[in-house]
């Protein structure tokens, strides 16, 4: 479980294919990471993945073909910088949402632009899992956690801060850029129980 509040970015070191999996190695040096080890879960651009060959600069994760084909994972070359949150420990503040890590679809930039000090993103998203996404509610993008400002029938509306762009990937948005977007736990299980005795 995490919260969907990234501390910054770590860079692709390797992306090797082994067997229809992949194995993708990623450097933590530029963020500021608890120690990791073997087994523990990380989220990578908001998917939850299990370290592997841990040391104080890098680790790797084993990326399932059924996460390759549901995630954004699958495009990630050597340099590519992406979203970083270790697991939430006992104690911890939830600053942000509670975030699972299990992608529900992937969004499309279709829109940035400046608002004041901020960033406006226009995302465009599944019409069957927009149903999940509530004005005011949270959603994660990229693991971010966010709130939804408005929603259309075919896509929602965020805003970034100047702090959120300055330590995650959307500085680097445009339109046409493919995201991972997990819609808020409670919504999920909110249609989940609306739906079961049918």
């Amino acid at each position: 479980m995490f919260s969907g509040i990234v501390r910054g970015t770590g860079r692709v070191l390797d992306s090797v294919d082994l067997g229809g999996d992949r194995r993708l190695t990623i450097d933590t040096r530029e963020v500021a990471l608890p120690p990791l080890a073997t087994g523990l879960s990380i989220a990578v651009n908001g998917v939850c993945l299990t370290a592997v060959d841990c040391t104080d600069e890098r680790f790797s994760a084993d990326v399932s073909l059924e996460t390759l084909s549901a995630t954004t994972l699958g495009e990630l070359s050597r340099g590519d910088r992406v979203n970083l949150e270790s697991a939430l420990r006992v104690n911890d503040t939830v600053d942000g949402h509670l975030v699972t890590g299990h992608v529900d679809g992937i969004g499309r930039v279709v829109g940035v632009e400046p608002a004041a000090r901020s960033t406006e993103i226009r995302i465009a998203f599944d019409e069957a899992l927009m149903r999940f996404i509530a004005r005011k509610g949270s959603v994660a993008v990229d693991g971010v956690s966010l709130t939804v400002n408005a929603v259309h029938e075919d896509a929602f509306e965020v805003n970034i801060v100047p702090h959120t762009s300055d330590v995650t990937l959307f500085s680097e948005y445009r339109p046409g850029r493919a995201v991972n977007i997990e819609v808020d736990i409670v919504a999920r299980y909110l249609e989940r129980l609306r739906t079961a005795d049918r």
